[in-house]
């Protein structure tokens, strides 16, 4: 089968390639997928660069959620038929025709479910979520986040919703406003515009904000917490633009304000089954009622992995880039 590896740490673009290699077979306890799509994450390109939380040994394959269809099954794996379409979610090495999981990681994809929306559904989806739930905001509460027009910040604006806590969104560039309109998601700020940060009042009329969200790092990390409440909080959940975080140690100081990481692999893999259901049963039934949306910008073969990787990180992209076989 063809499989992407790299043999060394280093752009995504330049290391990526195509290689031959043997089928993987399924051990107990293990299912194999024939891959449909799967998806392109920010995580997953780190990890190649090898600036990631987890670092493969090499030559590593790479990718880390698909959809495909179930060809293999290991011994003791009875929930799971030959011909299933599934999704496998942190299950690294996916960038490949076949990948072994283990079965009690890969879930069924509902009827009625796209291919395009399944190889999506776990990591961003799920992490957003889980994110909302452990700020433990109640209805009627505010929320400020950065990369707004980002997968996760688009999903917990829309998630916010259903669950009646107010969200104030920031980009980069004013022309990232109208993008997020036409998905429906209001109280965008462009931090590139002057008083910004009255907007940023007048959205909320004055009402405290508790939480902020950074997903960028740099300056970004100082204007959301510039606008936190007293004992407010700032989650740190990603660090697209610096891994260094300029806040003003005022803000912190007299602000009493915490600041703590968030993993969703980590806040995953520790989460007991009944939230995990819960949480993954409310994303199931806002998809289905057209609350959130998860859009696809384009689809590449495996081979194209370089253009693909360069894509998911052009300016103005509004979904997800996908991989086929």
């Amino acid at each position: 089968m063809k499989a992407l590896i790299h043999h060394a740490f280093g752009d995504p673009a330049e290391v990526l390639a195509v290689e031959d290699v043997a089928a993987p077979e399924p051990g107990p306890g293990e299912a194999r997928v024939r891959l449909t799509l799967a998806a392109i994450h920010n995580h997953d390109l780190w990890t190649v660069r090898g600036t990631y939380g987890f670092k493969p040994e090499l030559p590593a394959r790479a990718g880390t959620e698909a959809v495909g269809v179930v060809d293999a099954l290991g011994e003791g794996v009875d929930h799971l038929q030959i011909g299933q379409r599934v999704v496998a979610g942190g299950t690294f090495g996916v960038w490949a025709e076949q990948f072994v999981a283990k079965a009690g990681t890969l879930i069924p994809v509902p009827e009625g479910l796209s291919d395009e929306v399944a190889a999506q559904l776990v990591a961003m989806p799920f992490s957003a979520i889980s994110l909302l739930d452990s700020l433990g905001l109640g209805e009627g509460e505010w929320l400020l986040q950065n990369a707004a027009n980002g997968a996760v910040g688009r999903l917990v604006a829309q998630l916010a919703v259903g669950r009646g806590i107010n969200v104030v969104g920031l980009v980069r560039r004013s022309d990232g406003i109208a993008e997020l309109e036409a998905q429906g998601i209001g109280r965008i700020v462009a931090t590139d515009s002057d008083g910004w940060q009255q907007r940023v009042a007048e959205i909320t009329g004055g009402a405290p904000i508790r939480v902020g969200v950074d997903s960028v790092g740099g300056r970004s990390s100082g204007d959301v917490m510039s606008q936190l409440a007293e004992n407010g909080t700032l989650v740190v959940f990603g660090a697209m633009a610096s891994p260094v975080m300029e806040i003003g140690s005022g803000d912190v100081i007299f602000k009493e304000a915490t600041v703590r990481g968030f993993w969703g692999s980590k806040v995953s893999a520790a989460m007991a089954a009944e939230d995990r259901d819960r949480l993954m049963g409310e994303l199931l039934a806002r998809l289905g009622d057209g609350t959130i949306t998860l859009p696809v910008e384009a689809v590449y073969p495996l081979a194209e992995i370089s253009q693909a990787a360069n894509a998911n990180f052009a300016a103005g992209r509004s979904g997800k880039i996908l991989l086929r076989p």
